[in-house]
């Protein structure tokens, strides 16, 4: 087993690297794979940049070159729920593009049945596991959101409404698209960093670190409660 985690910064991937013992760094399209084992499993890791481009070219080199047989995504997310505060974690069930067309995933490639990526079930059975074993404030579970814009306050709104959605990023659904068309498992595991709103820019830069930290410790007690 190879477990690919993946973050879009550097300040998302730094606490997972900082845990890990790195044996192998290489680079491929631009971007630098650092290989080795956390809590005894073998992983790569990676950040890839924003957009979800980005994080598809990365997601598929992992299952490509590295022979990754699950992924799951690390970092950061802005906030779409009022009870979510900085430093929450908000654990996915299922994902979704906020930016693109439901059809363009049901009637054409990959024909899916609606336009939600689920999270994969032994995953997530694994992260409730953790949450009750370990986790003082227990993470959210629910839907991540994902397009390549700011959020408005009316436009958010909206997307809580059709899509119930508690964070929103940009890269969450790309990745669990290429992991959707592989078949490989995945799950995202991202902690709040501000309110998704004009303010944003500024709050996850402040907030970034600690957040990151946040997400990382959970992907941690997350491969520990799989190894045992």
């Amino acid at each position: 087993m190879k477990i690919g985690i993946i973050c879009a910064g550097d300040d998302e991937v730094a606490p997972i690297l900082s845990m890990m013992k790195t044996e192998k760094i290489s680079h491929k399209a631009m971007l630098k794979f650092y290989e080795g084992k956390l809590e005894n499993q073998n992983i790569v890791t990676l950040f890839f940049g924003v957009c979800k481009v980005n994080a598809a070219i990365a997601t598929q080199i992992l299952i490509d070159t590295y022979g990754c047989d699950m992924i799951i995504n690390g970092g950061t997310a802005g906030s779409m729920d009022k009870h979510l505060k900085p430093f929450d974690l908000v654990v996915s069930t299922k994902a979704v593009y906020h930016d693109v067309d439901e059809e363009i995933l049901t009637d054409f490639h990959p024909w899916m049945k609606s336009c939600y990526f689920q999270a994969d079930e032994k995953l997530l059975a694994m992260a409730r596991k953790v949450a009750e074993k370990y986790m003082q404030n227990t993470p959210v579970f629910g839907t991540m959101v994902t397009g390549e814009a700011f959020i408005e306050e009316n436009e958010k709104k909206k997307m809580i409404e059709k899509y119930e959605a508690l964070s929103v990023d940009m890269e969450t659904a790309s990745i669990a698209h290429v992991c959707y068309v592989n078949e490989i498992p995945f799950l995202a595991v991202r902690a709040i960093t501000d309110c998704a709103d004009e303010e944003a820019k500024d709050n996850f830069e402040e907030n970034c670190k600690k957040a990151s930290e946040k997400s990382a410790e959970f992907v941690r007690l997350l491969l520990k409660e799989w190894k045992e």
